[in-house]
């Protein structure tokens, strides 16, 4: 599965805000939307980084549609492919995006507090140390459902990466459709999320617009 590899703080400079896609770090003085002087915050990565233009209406719905896919770690096809299931799914095309992609198992790690990042909750699920109701699952994008446990291997419970993870990550509020018993490094969940128990800063309608041309 191809993947972003490179260097993550430019996604979060080019989109103007914290993508919080380096966990902890994001938190810190070290993130660079918080260290740089406010005039050059506006200055994009690239060599016309600094050529200000007005954004049209198709600009602002590719950039709201590039920042899901880079808060979430999805790339265009797969990201295209949600957006059809949602379309053709019952209720908001919009709302029933977001769903799907929150209900990914890699997301549903790092809201656990299983992960410092979603990028580090996806190297988790990879890695083997994830099962879903008592199986392994290393798939990434595997889709959850309300009822599914997810737990770290007892094989992996020792491990000292995740008393380094939990350290950082005990204090995360965990949302209401979720229950976490991070003791035990586990956690169900409860029911699909609603809108309203989703905090990512997306306005998924203008996704929708983008798509509906």
């Amino acid at each position: 599965m191809a993947r972003y590899i490179g260097a993550v703080c430019r996604l979060c400079r080019r989109e103007e805000e914290k993508l919080f896609l380096k966990g902890q770090r994001c938190m810190t003085k070290m993130c660079p939307i918080t260290r740089r002087p406010e005039k050059k915050r506006a200055i994009i990565p690239g060599q016309h980084g600094a050529q200000k233009k007005k954004v049209s209406e198709y600009g602002l719905q590719l950039r709201e549609k590039q920042k899901a896919k880079r808060i979430y770690g999805v790339l265009e096809v797969q990201f295209r492919n949600y957006f059809e299931i949602a379309a053709n799914t019952s209720g908001v095309t919009g709302e029933n995006l977001l769903r799907l992609l929150e209900l990914r198992l890699d997301n549903v790690v790092y809201r656990l507090g299983l992960g410092r990042s979603r990028t580090e909750a996806r190297q988790v699920v990879r890695h083997n140390h994830v099962t879903v109701n008592g199986k392994k699952v290393n798939i990434p994008s595997y889709e959850l459902k309300a009822g599914d446990v997810v737990a770290i291997k007892e094989k992996s419970f020792s491990r000292q990466r995740f008393k380094d993870i939990l350290d950082i990550t005990g204090a995360r509020v965990v949302p209401e459709w979720l229950s976490a018993d991070q003791g035990n490094l586990r956690g169900t969940v409860l029911s699909a999320p609603a809108r309203d128990q989703i905090d990512t800063a997306v306005r998924e309608t203008l996704i929708v617009e983008l798509y509906s041309k």
